[in-house]
């Protein structure tokens, strides 16, 4: 069978893709940061704090829809921008250095991305991260294991979401997964279950998120 070439749109699409280096993009870092500035002493629970973040990123992120693109989506403000997660792994003026001069997989990183990881990221989550409150909880013998490279520590290399989410929302529209945790609201008894509370905060974060990706969908 003869190879079948490729159209000119996605020959187009390829090319642009091959050529545009890997970049780290502050974007994230700057909506997260700029959300816990202003809301983290709201009085929210945690699990609905976040949420709200969850928000606060998806009511404020650029959008990038490329020219001849009919399957869109980018994490970034545009392709191939990286974003980064400060709350979980805050990386240092030298890791971005280090990240843009590595000969192998390099990731790019600007000169206002440095500026402000420098001004604003730095100095609000040095001390806050997830991943220095872990190191504080290990003992001695394991961060010796780790520092003599026995081992690594996952999310201080990748962002969340090297997993698989399942099928849910391929078989239902958000709507009627709000109308699922509305009953389960209904359904808590405050009376004699000892983590209706818990169960309350976490069903309001997931309303939130479904809010925000119904906003975010029909916004764009």
């Amino acid at each position: 069978m003869a190879d079948k070439k490729m159209n000119s749109r996605i020959e187009d699409l390829r090319k642009k893709t091959r050529e545009k280096p890997v970049t780290i993009s502050h974007e994230r870092a700057q909506l997260v940061t700029s959300f816990y500035e202003t809301y983290v002493s709201m009085g929210e629970s945690i699990t609905v704090q976040r949420a709200l973040c969850l928000k606060h990123i998806l009511e404020n992120k650029k959008i990038c829809i490329d020219d001849n693109e009919l399957i869109v989506g980018e994490r970034g403000p545009e392709p191939k921008a990286v974003p980064t997660y400060p709350e979980i792994c805050l990386h240092s003026l030298n890791d971005l250095e280090i990240l843009n001069s590595r000969p192998k997989v390099a990731y790019k990183v600007s000169e206002e991305t440095k500026r402000i990881y420098a001004e604003k990221i730095i100095p609000f989550w040095k001390g806050k991260t997830i991943r220095e409150k872990i190191f504080n909880a290990m003992d001695d013998p394991w961060i010796d294991a780790f520092n003599a490279g026995m081992f690594t520590e996952f999310q201080e290399q990748r962002s969340p979401g090297h997993t698989a989410g399942g099928d849910l929302i391929y078989q239902k529209g958000f709507n009627d997964l709000k109308q699922e945790i509305r009953q389960c609201l209904g359904g808590i008894d405050f009376f004699k279950d000892s983590e209706a509370l818990e169960k309350q905060e976490v069903l309001k974060s997931l309303d939130i998120a479904a809010d925000a990706l119904i906003v975010f969908a029909f916004h764009n």
